[in-house]
């Protein structure tokens, strides 16, 4: 039986007359690397503000090692590190300024845990007096990192951590959370890239406060309709009103440079496609393909939207 190092049991949070939070329930097994996905304003944020005890939930509980974060909040803060989604240290203090004072805070030093943040910290040694507010975007993340973990928590929670950084960057922090995870820490994460879900154990999928689905990402389900994929020389777009005044098609989404259409049945397929020769597209490119977390989501936006908008007429 594995442990369960965060617990979250029912949570509810509103502010005002928005639900922030609705019945949010889920596990996170220790040493896990687990995501939370979703558009802004989907609860991602608020749900760690209230792991990390910086809120309160108003109904429902959350336990991090054994810990309740409503009463036990000062245990909570000693064994979690928290990077939130802006960049929150002090830009008037230098990188090594920074890093011996959270150090301090914490009680401890950095020579104490300096081998669990080596890998990361030797990338930003070098500029150690620089100010912080003078860091570049990707030295500010390992900095921000280097301070959330210098306390050697047992759980790290990440805030979105790698929203405007290159993409070096982002590939680089990702290797390094790999490394912190083999050093026993759970790893709590969120993000809008659907390739830095792809490399969590298990993600949550997150919509207005609730979670659609839990799932790993390596396994994506099948799914019950026929998936396609459609790429033009004409652009994509021009495609899209197209397929939705299609009585077969269930759903079209631009998906980048291309559409993801699903359709109703199996026996739709070959009526579509006659209609596409149709229209004489010789750049056209036409595919079945496997479902992707992005795929999934979508999915699952449209099965809850449905499910509410029937449950609306019948509440009428």
């Amino acid at each position: 039986m594995k442990w369960m190092s965060v617990e979250f049991n029912q949570i509810e949070k509103r502010f005002g007359e928005i639900r922030a939070l609705n019945q949010v329930d889920f596990s996170v097994c220790d040493g896990e690397l687990f995501g939370l996905i979703g558009p802004d304003g989907a609860g991602k944020s608020t749900l760690f503000r209230i792991m990390v005890s910086l809120l309160v939930p108003d109904s429902g509980s959350c336990m991090v090692n054994g810990f309740d974060v409503k009463k036990d909040y000062r245990e909570i803060r000693k064994i979690i590190g928290y990077m939130p989604g802006r960049f929150s240290l002090y830009m008037d203090l230098s990188v090594e300024e920074n890093l011996n004072f959270y150090a301090g805070v914490f009680g401890t030093t950095v020579d104490a845990n300096y081998d669990l943040i080596r890998d990361i910290y030797i990338q930003i040694e070098p500029f150690r007096k620089r100010l912080a507010g003078k860091l570049s975007g990707g030295m500010k993340q390992k900095l921000a990192l280097s301070c959330a973990l210098i306390h050697r928590p047992s759980v790290l929670v990440l805030d979105e951590p790698t929203t405007g950084v290159d993409a070096v960057s982002r590939l680089e922090f990702w290797e390094m959370l790999e490394k912190i995870r083999r050093e026993g820490i759970t790893i709590l994460v969120s993000t809008p890239y659907m390739d830095e879900a792809a490399r969590c154990d298990r993600i949550a999928l997150l919509q207005k406060g609730e979670v659609l689905e839990i799932m790993d990402p390596s396994v994506v389900p099948a799914g019950e309709f026929p998936l396609f994929s459609l790429r033009s020389g004409r652009r994509p777009y021009n495609y899209l009103e197209h397929f939705r005044s299609l009585e077969s098609c269930r759903s079209a989404w631009l998906f980048g440079d291309e559409l993801h259409v699903t359709l109703q049945r199996e026996t739709d397929v070959s009526d579509v496609e006659a209609g596409l020769r149709k229209l004489k597209d010789e750049s056209m490119e036409w595919n079945r393909i496997e479902r992707s977390i992005e795929d999934r989501f979508m999915e699952l936006l449209q099965e809850a939207d449905s499910s509410k908008n029937l449950f609306e007429v019948n509440e009428r």
